[in-house]
């Protein structure tokens, strides 16, 4: 099982720590590094600077934003960077929710959100291979364009540039059971929200036939402390606010993950109060054992124990989000 550093993405503005932070994983030995979006900074700006103060690390996305871009643009920010960092990318995508496609984006949330991501990974494929000019009758993402609203003069176009690699990773954020599925059959790689090495049942229905080199990379929260129930409130803080506020009262797809997990009852709650305004309350009401399962905190020998537990399991990659170089340093010498 590989490392790599999530570094997620900016809040009220950018850190100070996300290049060091990257460095010092690159001296590490982490095989990744990670940004995200979600309505404030893009992901693949800031990795392009990290990438401009790196040489090693792989450079990932977790994730960029499908409703942000065209599939066309993703691609070409990928094969750009791609070439600019000398093949250290790695495409990480998401759909993410109604909330957040059509209240920030301005776009409706596909009806079909698999085959809506499934035309979506074949267009960047179709990029990224260049065999020919990009084509799909699609329903979601046609090319050339033939809405009734369209001039009818498109022509299907083939990448200018030469991608550097025609096979660049493509990985997927996914968490219903069928969107699972098929990450297994047109990605290279899932990206899972949660992940509990004590309860692989959660998504075994949808791993069952992955192919050699398939990548599973978990984001998880980690910190080398003594206090347990201190170190798990940031876990439990952002468990509240994706549970209680990053989607619709009656379309929430991380608080309906939480229950397929087993833990329908305090998902619900957590849910409730956050949208009634009592966000504390919330984020105390996340259960300590949710939080724990899917992190790793405490101190360095109970972590080894439950590192071990992520090493026995289909994980490949776990992506550590940390903001303290000791957790990085700490682990690293335990997974090596």
């Amino acid at each position: 099982m590989r490392l790599g550093l999530a570094l997620g993405y900016w809040g009220r503005g950018p850190s100070a720590d996300h290049v060091p932070l990257a460095q010092e994983a690159e001296r590490l030995g982490y095989h990744s590094v990670w940004t995200a979006e979600s309505w404030g900074s893009d992901a693949f700006t800031p990795l392009t600077w990290i990438a401009a103060q790196t040489s090693r690390i792989r450079l990932g996305t977790a994730v960029a934003q499908m409703a942000a871009r065209s599939p066309t643009t993703t691609a070409m920010q990928a094969l750009t960077l791609d070439h600019l960092s000398g093949g250290r990318m790695m495409l990480g995508l998401g759909l993410s929710g109604p909330q957040v496609v059509e209240g920030w984006y301005g776009r409706p949330f596909p009806k079909s959100p698999l085959t809506a991501t499934r035309e979506y990974v074949d267009v960047v494929r179709q990029v990224l291979r260049r065999e020919g000019p990009v084509e799909l009758d699609g329903r979601f993402h046609s090319h050339p364009y033939r809405g009734a609203d369209g001039t009818g003069l498109g022509k299907a176009l083939k990448s200018i540039t030469h991608p550097l690699r025609a096979e660049l990773p493509v990985l997927l954020g996914a968490e219903g059971p069928k969107n699972i599925a098929q990450t297994t059959r047109i990605a290279d790689g899932w990206l899972p929200l949660y992940w509990s090495p004590t309860r692989p049942q959660a998504y075994e229905a949808s791993l069952t036939d992955l192919r050699d080199g398939f990548l599973i990379a978990p984001m998880a929260r980690a910190h080398v402390c003594d206090d347990l129930a201190e170190g798990l409130l940031p876990v439990k803080a952002m468990l509240g606010f994706y549970i209680g506020g990053m989607g619709h009262a009656a379309r929430n797809f991380h608080a309906d993950l939480m229950a397929r997990m087993g833990f329908e009852e305090e998902a619900r709650r957590v849910q409730e109060l956050f949208l009634a305004g009592r966000r504390e309350e919330a984020v105390l009401a996340v259960p300590d054992a949710f939080a724990d399962e899917i992190s790793l905190v405490g101190p360095r020998e109970r972590i080894a124990e439950r590192l071990e537990l992520w090493r026995k399991g289909p994980v490949t990659d776990l992506l550590v989000l940390s903001p303290d170089p000791n957790t990085l340093r700490v682990l690293a010498e335990l997974n090596s």
